[in-house]
């Protein structure tokens, strides 16, 4: 085998890796993009549950701050 054959098959080689290397990243890419959307969609419902249970504390007249403390102390 000469140079020049050489030098095309490593070329080959690196053609390769480099398109997996690329469907790999647009893979992760799509994975972060669907967590990013599963992610927001919880802080919206956490931040919803708050609201509500401040509200049910609110309408119960109860401070969290009253409440005796647990049985341990």
């Amino acid at each position: 085998m000469n140079t020049s054959d050489s030098l095309m098959q490593r070329l080959d080689e690196m053609e390769v890796k480099l398109t997996f290397i690329d469907d790999t990243v647009q893979a992760l890419a799509t994975a972060d993009a669907g967590l990013s959307q599963r992610i927001a969609g919880l802080e919206r419902a956490l931040r919803e549950l708050r609201g509500e249970l401040s509200t049910m504390r609110i309408a119960q007249a109860d401070d969290p701050h009253d409440e005796p403390p647990p049985p341990h102390y």
